[in-house]
């Protein structure tokens, strides 16, 4: 039995469904928004490190598993506002040419079907809601934009601006990080943000975090025509005979199903969970899934290749909040080297829990004094490398007896590691401009990134899931707003391009409810 019928449903509350939650509220249409998550808890542990890396304290107890069966370590939340609500809050436009067809070292990163002016518009709308401070016309690689950053850069603390300035002494063009963090650096006063060093990877305690939640869902819960349902588990869609229309979505709560019904229906629990929910709704009319006539619903998946290169100093690193530099010289590639590269900016603070987490696999865990990674952790500057890698319908997601399964093979893997062997040798040779004589390079590469692909849009059904409005080719009412609908994922921060995009989607479904 139906519950109740709504205008519009949507499924998630991250980059993607948090943001359209709040482009829809003002419309005064009948919303329901279904979270898997509750409000994550506001306590002290939100900047305890131990807790947060050591414990990894709020992250789902779900299991997904490798390409060979073996179970994997979850890199997800289930909360409200999602990821967002523990990211970097880094947040990027595209450049202008990852929208086009671009040559790798190891393949094509495909043209995508709307261009950089399509989303232009709906960046600068996405930089106001989410406060994005920065300052433009400093990153060679910078899309055009008729506007301002809504609030000013985030200034460098004394060691990362040595660090600045040494690169812009050895010709690179470093810039500020874009950033979604209530700080007020003129009027610390009247500050949310306490600029403190638990920021990157922490959920906020003091709301400062311009994040999906905050900047998105609650804002939209002040109109009464939205309803919030957390801990709301959705379990699978049900079509109409025809096959072409959403006609319930099935969710327990509190241990009891209860299925909604809804004009539209939006799916945006992120490019895993999107697949994973599409997939397991199958039906005699959807045989493998729904939306799956291209048999593409979880293929293409990307995460980006990611590491992390730690310079550990003789010299102490003072620094509190180090979130803040970004240098983008070899994304396109170099003289000899006409590929893309990546894109490389400066990690938040690495205490020594985290060091202590991520410490080599030669190092047996616990082993070494809480003391030895505190001064480990005090002489290190983080850096995080990106480096696109590309679509292949071969990596993807599968559900198998409700359990996800993610077949990935690593690509693209020459050009990044080149990439990760340059910017080390730049960071040698900056050593002496930043009164540090001897340093020791440690890189991690890292498994998971941004969720992207699974369920990309374009014109033609026979290759794409979505259309351009991110509707499902195969069913009428059905939308996804998440990081599912990218072609290709760029090697800059993609969630700026997902909140977009929702805004973007927003402006369409407001349209087609009038």
């Amino acid at each position: 039995m139906v519950n109740e019928h709504y205008d519009v449903i949507i499924i998630g509350t991250g980059a993607g469904g948090g943001t359209l939650a709040k482009a829809l509220a003002p419309s005064g249409k009948k919303i329901l928004v279904l979270e898997r998550g509750p409000f994550l808890a506001k306590e002290k542990a939100n900047w305890d490190s131990q807790e947060i890396y050591g414990k990894g304290r709020y992250r789902t107890s779900e299991v997904w598993y490798d390409k060979d069966g073996k179970p994997m370590d979850t890199p997800t939340y289930y909360n409200v506002g999602g990821n967002t609500k523990f990211y970097g809050a880094t947040l990027y436009r595209f450049r202008e040419g990852d929208f086009e067809k671009v040559i790798h070292k190891d393949g094509i990163s495909p043209e995508w079907p709307l261009k950089y002016q399509d989303f232009t518009p709906y960046y600068a709308q996405a930089e106001r809601l989410y406060e994005v401070h920065g300052m433009r016309g400093l990153d060679p690689t910078e899309p055009p934009s008729s506007e301002d950053y809504p609030y000013p850069a985030i200034s460098h603390e004394p060691y990362i601006e040595k660090i600045h300035s040494a690169l812009k002494d050895k010709g690179f063009h470093p810039s500020y990080q874009p950033l979604a963090i209530k700080l007020n650096e003129v009027n610390r006063f009247l500050s949310a943000c306490i600029r403190c060093n638990t920021c990157d990877g922490f959920p906020c305690l003091v709301n400062a975090k311009a994040d999906a939640d905050i900047n998105g869902v609650r804002p939209g819960m002040v109109y009464p025509n939205l309803t919030l349902l957390t801990e709301a588990k959705v379990l699978c869609l049900h079509t109409s005979p025809s096959g072409r229309e959403v006609t319930g979505v099935e969710a327990e709560i509190a241990g009891n199903r209860q299925i909604f019904s809804g004009d539209i229906v939006v799916v945006a629990c992120g490019a895993i969970n999107s697949a994973r929910l599409l997939l397991k709704s199958a039906n005699d009319q959807h045989p493998n899934g729904l939306a799956n006539s291209s048999d593409l619903v979880g293929r293409n998946y990307i995460k980006h290749n990611i590491a992390a290169i730690v310079a550990l100093s003789v010299k102490p690193n003072p620094t509190v909040f180090s979130k803040t530099l970004a240098v983008n010289d070899f994304y396109w590639g170099e003289k000899d080297f006409p590929y893309p590269m990546g894109h490389v900016q400066t990690l938040g603070d690495i205490n020594e829990d985290r060091a202590a987490t991520n410490a080599p696999p030669f190092i047996p865990k616990g082993i070494l004094p809480k003391g030895v990674y505190k001064a480990v952790s005090d002489r290190t500057t983080g850096w995080f490398l990106m480096n696109e890698d590309l679509p292949d319908p071969n990596n993807r997601v599968r559900v198998k007896k409700d359990k996800i399964y993610l077949e990935y093979t690593n690509n693209n893997e020459e050009a990044f590691n080149r990439f990760i062997k340059r910017w080390t040798q730049v960071l040698k040779s900056i050593q002496p401009h930043i009164n540090s004589s001897f340093s020791i390079y440690v890189t991690t590469k890292m498994p998971f990134g941004y969720q992207c692909g699974t369920c990309r849009f374009g014109e033609d059904p026979k290759n794409s899931v979505l259309d351009l409005n991110c509707r499902t080719h195969d069913i009428d009412n059905l939308y996804v707003v998440d990081g599912s609908f990218f072609p290709s994922s760029g090697a800059v921060n993609p969630t700026l391009t997902m909140m977009a995009n929702a805004l973007r989607v927003g402006e369409h479904l407001l349209e087609r409810l009038r």
